[in-house]
């Protein structure tokens, strides 16, 4: 009976060691694919820890915000502002659609910072 015993607890701890393996594995794949698309090398180890820091990837709240790219200011701002309004919560909106608003805002503000701060750096490293 405790051979039978030893030999289930042996076997299932196998089992979830390969599950665990695997699942590390994928999750490895993952982050290197993110930071191969935020643009690979420094750029894009800071972009996906940006994106862990806010929640939100960049696309994502480019999408909320509907614009294309995050250096287009005026429209960014534009529907920044209305998008807030329209989800106060004084005019009957969702708190938490406006909480989304600002988070992708601020996602994409820490963008536009991480891109002017990256030639800074490559300067100072130049001298």
């Amino acid at each position: 009976m405790a051979k039978y015993l030893v030999q289930i607890i042996v076997l299932g701890t196998q089992v979830v060691g390969r599950a665990f393996a695997r699942a590390l594995r994928q999750e490895i794949a993952a982050s290197q694919e993110a930071a191969k698309r935020a643009g690979g090398g420094a750029k894009g180890a800071r972009s996906a820890a940006t994106n862990a820091r806010t929640g939100l990837s960049l696309e994502e709240a480019l999408k909320i915000l509907n614009v294309e790219k995050p250096d287009q200011t005026e429209a960014l701002e534009k529907n920044y502002k209305y998008l807030f309004d329209a989800n106060d919560r004084s005019k009957g909106g969702s708190f938490y659609l406006q909480s989304k608003v600002v988070r992708a805002k601020e996602r994409i503000d820490e963008e536009l910072q991480n891109t002017r701060e990256l030639p800074n750096k490559k300067k100072d490293t130049d001298n």
